[in-house]
């Protein structure tokens, strides 16, 4: 007979290596059940041999001498004043049966148990939590500084997925990115700016916690009969951290590439591996569309049209592109982004901070990426990664409204490259260096970075950055400390798409009498240093 121990701990056991191996939360509840039934079978197993020993065991209890049991019964009626001794005969007098099938009684109610906190809880969590300190500081264009000693911060992810078949799941992320001592509803400068909803979990703020991503997943091997994988999701997807930029945040990649979109987004996408059609190792296509913002009056609109539109603020912010990846065997990658944003914003004036539609803007990026320098050169150069990447913009402004200080088509570039090491220290610790270059009329949307000083990405001027992260305890716990320093050549890098904060002007250019000079920041620079727990 298993014992009781040994079947919880081998059922415990058994989940274990299912989480550990099974590619779906399906696959891993398939196998817990087929554990489970496996335990069933073999407490029904028991109960068969049981009831087949019962025959022998009445039988020993009838053979039992007659004056016993009547001494046993008076001895019984002389002690019903104490309860210990009750328990005693009770004890004594009990059929191997009644053990047996006591014992498993237990087992069952285990692993019922077990069976509740496993089949009856489909959706999965998992936990990232960060604490940073860091050291913020600005000069400006008269000549001040600015600045933070010591800025402290604690960031919550908490993750959740189900995949309800083999062709659908569900993943969503609730989030919180907290100053110390700071809560929801703190009155400070342009607020409204603090929770604006593209950077609305990236920003230091608040302890409110929100949805960073909630969205549904479907894939399928092939396409209306064609030999086409492709996949489809809809909802609040994840559209911060992306290609390359998740290199120096220690992340996943998400999908888009962050040299040009970084920011929080509702919408769709849709992915079509092209490798089996054509031959070319890791090729596909990528639409993808969303909305970044909604005109639409309140529920409760004084006038009696919930949810209409409203002439008299901005229109719906959209956007549309696809992502397409010529190559990828896993060594060399190259990859695409094109997109195009309407309706873009900027405010109404230096008076005004509500916002108002200026135009679009076109965008395209190209990388070139080396998973492992060299062939053969060693564990180091073998691990080392490279890049470098380079986008350009383009506005495309509304009649009569100036974007980026011109009612003319302005175009700006960027480029990017970088490097991660191995830390030496460990296999799983990295390093890295990146620089960064953007021109006048360079423009990115992204303002989700994590840099608190700035997207570095969106800098019109050179951005330098160097990082070492290494885990400390397993692939739990770990430890970055990073350095970004930013050198402005024009102003308006961190705004908005119009002629109120958009507007390029020549850092030199500007007199350090000038009024605006001290509002103006010519270099910013962060050094940070986190713990972070995963989970």
């Amino acid at each position: 007979m298993i014992k009781k121990t040994l079947l919880v701990s081998l059922a415990a056991a058994t989940l274990l290596v299912n989480n550990a191996n099974a590619s779906t939360m399906l696959e891993r509840f398939d196998a817990m059940e087929k554990e489970m039934n496996a335990l069933k079978a073999e407490i029904a197993d028991l109960k068969a041999k049981e009831a087949a020993s019962t025959v022998s065991t009445t039988k020993m209890v009838n053979a039992t001498d007659n004056e016993e049991n009547k001494a046993l019964t008076k001895k019984a009626s002389s002690s019903n004043d104490d309860d210990e001794e009750d328990a005693k005969l009770s004890k004594s007098t009990k059929s191997p049966t009644s053990k047996l099938e006591s014992k498993i009684a237990d087992m069952q109610d285990d692993i019922d148990e077990l069976n509740k906190k496993t089949n009856g809880n489909h959706l999965k969590f998992n936990v990232d939590f960060r604490t940073a300190i860091e050291n913020i500081g600005y000069k400006m264009a008269d000549g001040s500084t600015k600045g933070n000693d010591a800025l402290m911060t604690n960031r919550l992810w908490l993750g959740m997925s189900w995949a309800a078949t083999d062709k659908i799941s569900f993943t969503g992320q609730l989030a919180y990115n907290k100053a110390f001592g700071a809560r929801s509803g703190a009155n400070t400068t342009n607020a409204g700016y603090e929770n604006f909803d593209w950077i609305t979990n990236e920003n230091a703020y608040d302890d409110t916690l929100k949805v960073r991503s909630a969205y549904f997943f479907y894939k399928n091997n092939t396409f209306l009969g064609l030999n086409t994988p492709w996949t489809f999701s809809l909802g609040r997807r994840p559209s911060t951290n992306g290609h390359l930029v998740n290199l120096r945040d220690n992340d996943p990649e998400s999908s888009p590439m962050g040299h040009a979109i970084n920011v929080e987004f509702d919408g769709l996408s849709s992915k079509f591996g092209l490798e089996r059609v054509t031959g070319v190792s890791g090729m596909y296509v990528k639409f993808c569309a969303g909305r970044g913002g909604t005109n639409a009056l309140p529920r409760f609109d004084p006038n009696g049209a919930p949810y209409a539109k409203d002439p008299t603020t901005t229109n719906d912010i959209d956007l549309a592109g696809l992502i397409f990846v010529p190559y990828d065997n896993g060594h060399y990658k190259v990859q695409s982004q094109f997109y195009y944003a309407n309706n873009l914003i900027d405010a109404k004036s230096s008076m005004d901070p509500s916002f108002k539609t200026v135009g679009g803007l076109y965008s395209g990026t190209a990388n070139f990426v080396i998973n492992g320098i060299g062939n053969d050169l060693g564990e180091f150069w073998d691990n080392t990664t490279f890049f470098v990447s380079g986008a350009v913009s383009q506005t495309n402004p509304n009649s009569g409204q100036n974007m980026l200080g011109s009612t003319d088509a302005k175009t700006g570039y960027s480029e990017w490259v970088g490097v991660q090491f191995p830390s030496l220290i460990s296999r799983e610790g990295r390093w890295g260096v990146e620089y960064n270059h953007g021109s006048k009329y360079w423009r990115s949307i992204t303002y989700g970075e994590d840099t608190n000083i700035g997207s570095k990405l969106a800098a019109r001027g050179n951005a330098y950055e160097a990082y070492f992260t290494e885990p400390l305890v397993d692939n739990v716990l770990s430890f970055q400390l990073r350095y970004t320093y930013i050198q402005y050549d024009y102003t308006g890098s961190n705004g908005f798409f119009g002629d109120t904060t958009g507007t390029p002007y020549k850092i030199s250019d500007i007199a350090s009498t000038n009024p605006m000079a001290g509002s103006v920041v010519k270099e910013a620079q962060d050094i940070r240093a986190y713990l972070r727990y995963r989970f």
